[in-house]
């Protein structure tokens, strides 16, 4: 398909200057082939919901007698109607009559721009223009001149493909989980206090590993301790200080898990006790956290030793100093950390589908999310979701996943409701967001729809796609093929068309879901024919008349093929 095409058109004609006392306007037409435009695009280009017409006019040294007016009326004829645009109008250098001026020693040049709204019937048409000149009240018309035909209208191949959000599940076979806890200790001690085993953690680990050790799809596989002694006691003494308040935990803990028959607790390997001795990055970062005044010059001084031994013998003078540091930052440096871990592991798929159906409550929130998956039948996903709306109400996966299969069967009010439901559970979610804008452009708010998914950046791929759409639909190609990313549909590469990236749109349908269909073959044609390629534009077009017999009609009106009207082949392919 050309972009530019010019043609001779002759809409203004004017004698030779002469002496004689003639009429220049019946002369007119002598030298009207000189007179050149320029149609961009050509054919003409439907761009969101308008065609842009762009015509640019040359005209020659000595040609515009100094005193005619012309008034060029560009016309648009379609099936259906015609409308005329506004008026262009040239006049002589010296007319008194207001327009573009003409020199007519040097000639001159004119340009025009307009955009009306396309409708239908407005693929097939014809752009033309009459011309009524001007003199001493005496007027001359002349027959209307054909300046470019058809207009493309591609972009109106877009398809909604609007795609909804599922809240997804996070659910995983095996899950790791553990429980954690802190054991202080008394200066320069190794031995466990009873107030600590009261303490809320050290009970937290008693109530967890009791209630696991009664679950069969639990299993423990360890228990981590690590030990640390403070800084202000000597290296040696601290090294096995922080040894021995390892085992001392280790032993506490395995006392814990045998009362709660966690037989794994009596094998040996199952502890891995690890002493760090003194703690001087916890010291460091304590004193940074605390509002201890001139904590940032004492840490500059304590650093500047390089000495461990003079380092402790500093921090304990500054302990006998500071209250801060000796009630509050060494006491809790002299710890050990005690983490016990285990793997949960899930019901077998079998199980997991039988128990959404008859025991829902049995499975854990991120299984019965899961259970859905496992089926493509749309009634049976709804139960599963509506079941986990009611069972799990403060989650707002729910109400949204309930909405997205009303979307799936374009059921829009119910989902809206449901989607109002998830929002006052997770305000200004990303998914949900996606999901009102779906909701926002089914229902022709295109601009409210944009706001929503502008919201929903983050949520997937899904919130390009939709952005693409709206993006391709009002024109702005560039931004279109941003949004679409790699996502790899129709939509996607018709973008990549619009936007001439024509090689890339060819892979993109390649890697489509829906590349042999006949919309797809379609567009590879009208590629062929923007590429100039022959023999892409006839084979593909070919096959998709072939798949849908009804493309043959569209072929024979579309300007994408306006080069290949009298080729033999592109009428075999369309006849």
């Amino acid at each position: 398909m050309k972009r530019n095409t010019i043609k001779s058109f002759a809409f203004i004609g004017l004698a030779a200057a002469t002496t004689v006392a003639c009429n220049p306007l019946s002369n007119m037409t002598k030298r009207a082939e000189e007179v050149k435009y320029t149609v961009t695009p050509s054919p003409l280009e439907l761009h969101g919901d308008s065609i842009e017409i762009n015509i640019a006019g040359s005209i020659p040294p000595k040609f515009f007698s100094k005193k005619v007016s012309v008034e060029v009326t560009p016309t648009l004829k379609y099936e259906g109607g015609e409308k005329s645009l506004d008026k262009i109008i040239l006049v002589g250098q010296d007319s008194e009559v207001s327009g573009k001026k003409i020199n007519f020693e040097k000639g001159g040049s004119f340009s025009y721009n307009d955009k009306i709204a396309y409708v239908s019937g407005m693929d097939v048409a014809t752009l033309s223009a009459s011309a009524v000149g001007k003199y001493k009240g005496k007027e001359k018309s002349f027959d209307p001149k054909q300046i470019t035909t058809g207009t493309v209208i591609t972009p109106m191949s877009a398809m909604e493909d609007d795609m909804p959000i599922i809240g997804a599940d996070a659910f995983m076979k095996v899950t790791p989980m553990s429980t954690s806890a802190v054991i202080n200790y008394d200066k320069n001690r190794s031995g466990v206090r009873s107030s600590e085993l009261s303490d809320a953690d050290m009970k937290a680990i008693k109530d967890w590993s009791k209630e696991m050790a009664k679950n069969p799809m639990f299993v423990f596989k360890g228990t981590d301790v690590v030990a640390y002694a403070s800084p202000e006691g000597e290296i040696s003494l601290n090294a096995n200080l922080a040894d021995n308040r390892a085992g001392s935990a280790s032993n506490s803990v395995k006392s814990i898990l045998r009362r709660n028959k966690v037989k794994a607790a009596s094998e040996k390997e199952f502890f891995s006790n690890v002493g760090k001795g003194e703690d001087w990055d916890g010291f460091k970062s304590a004193m940074q956290s605390s509002d201890l005044k001139d904590k940032d010059l004492i840490l500059r001084v304590l650093s500047m030793y390089e000495d461990n031994s003079k380092r402790e013998e500093e921090i304990r003078n500054l302990a006998a100093t500071f209250e801060v540091i000796q009630d509050q930052i060494l006491p809790n440096l002299r710890r050990s950390e005690i983490t016990v871990k285990g793997e949960m592991t899930s019901f077998s798929d079998e199980k997991i589908k039988e128990f959404a159906k008859s025991n829902p409550d049995t499975l854990s929130k991120e299984e019965l999310l899961y259970a859905a998956t496992m089926t493509d039948n749309l009634d049976e996903k709804m139960a599963i979701y509506s079941t986990f709306s009611k069972l799990h109400t403060d989650d707002w996966r729910g109400p949204n996943n309930v909405a997205y299969i009303h979307m799936t069967q374009n059921n829009m009010d119910a989902a809206k409701k449901e989607l109002d439901k998830a929002n006052s559970l997770s305000p200004n979610n990303p998914v949900t967001n996606n999901n009102l804008g779906v909701f926002e452009r089914a229902n022709g708010n295109n601009d409210k729809a944009m706001e929503f998914y502008a919201a929903a950046k983050g949520a997937g791929s899904a919130v390009g796609n939709n952005m693409g759409y709206l993006q391709m639909k009002k024109g702005d190609y560039s931004s279109a093929v941003a949004s679409y990313a790699s996502v790899k549909t129709y939509n996607a590469a018709l973008a990549q068309t619009l936007n001439g990236d024509h090689q890339t749109a060819l892979k993109t349908i390649d890697a489509s879901a829906t590349a042999t269909s006949a919309e797809s073959l379609y567009l590879k044609a009208i590629i062929g024919a923007r590429m100039g390629d022959q023999n892409m534009a006839i084979s593909n077009l070919k096959s998709a008349t072939a798949k849908n017999a009804e493309l043959k009609t569209r072929a024979k009106k579309d300007a994408e093929f306006g080069s290949y009207k009298d080729n033999s082949e592109f009428q075999a392919a369309v006849n």
